[in-house]
């Protein structure tokens, strides 16, 4: 039997000041950072506005140099694109990507880790992005999916038509390296949704935002090698200002 001095529990549970006791008061926690827009101008004088993440744990919230590095290249070298198959890992904001279809690729998967935020912001952009003069929107020529580096490529490889049987006629992996624990699965999938067509590539560009881990950064391609691919330099640039500091 409860002591005559000792409160029932229904009492103990509808106190206010008990039930609130491990509950943050409403402004505890400082709000989550809004979406942000970043503009990037094409050599066509065009200028693409994208829509990035508010903050994400895995750098979605960034756009990164060597995707308008990777980009402009693209441009310059419009025959890589036009009427193929391309497909973007780790794209972020999904810049490349955008560029890949305004340049008349045939269909861009573009992906990031399947986090809904970033998945939403890819199509985001997709759905905002015109192709051309005649206003096609970009979602005719390209979709976005969340993946997992190293996971099977069959939803990824679904979207090809059926004259790309076999995997993709373009990669595009933009500052990934830096995630060095993750090279083994980006070869692996390299490996596995890449087309063995002659032309086919996977373009790898990076800039090394941690020069002390610079050798880190370059084992990814005694990887790539290890796996049976060639490696070929094709550009290196010198950056006139520092993203990270």
């Amino acid at each position: 039997m409860a002591s005559a001095n000792t409160p029932h529990q229904d009492d103990v549970d509808s106190d206010p000041e008990t039930m609130d006791l491990f509950t943050d008061p409403p402004d505890y926690y400082p709000p989550s950072p809004k979406p942000t827009t970043e503009t990037h101008t094409l050599l066509s004088g065009r200028v693409l506005s994208l829509r990035l993440v508010g903050h994400n744990p895995l750098w979605g919230h960034h756009l990164w140099q060597a995707g308008r590095i990777i980009s402009t290249y693209l441009e310059a070298t419009p025959s890589l694109i036009a009427s193929k198959t391309v497909l973007e890992l780790g794209a972020g904001a999904g810049l490349p990507s955008l560029v890949c279809a305004v340049l008349g690729a045939e269909k861009v998967v573009v992906t990031d880790y399947p986090d809904p935020d970033l998945v939403a912001n890819l199509w985001t952009n997709i759905s905002t992005t015109q192709l051309n003069s005649s206003s096609e929107p970009a979602a005719q020529k390209i979709v976005a999916e969340g993946y997992c580096w190293g996971a099977d490529p069959s939803p990824l490889l679904s979207h090809l038509p059926p004259s790309s049987v076999g995997g993709f006629d373009i990669l595009i992996l933009a500052d990934l390296l830096f995630n060095h624990s993750e090279h083994e699965k980006l070869v692996a999938t390299i490996t596995g949704t890449l087309s063995r067509r002659a032309g086919s590539k996977a373009l790898v560009f990076f800039s090394p935002y941690r020069p002390w881990l610079y050798a880190k950064d370059m084992a990814f391609f005694d990887v790539v090698r290890g796996a049976g691919f060639v490696v070929e330099k094709v550009l290196e640039e010198k950056m006139g200002r520092v993203m990270f500091e």
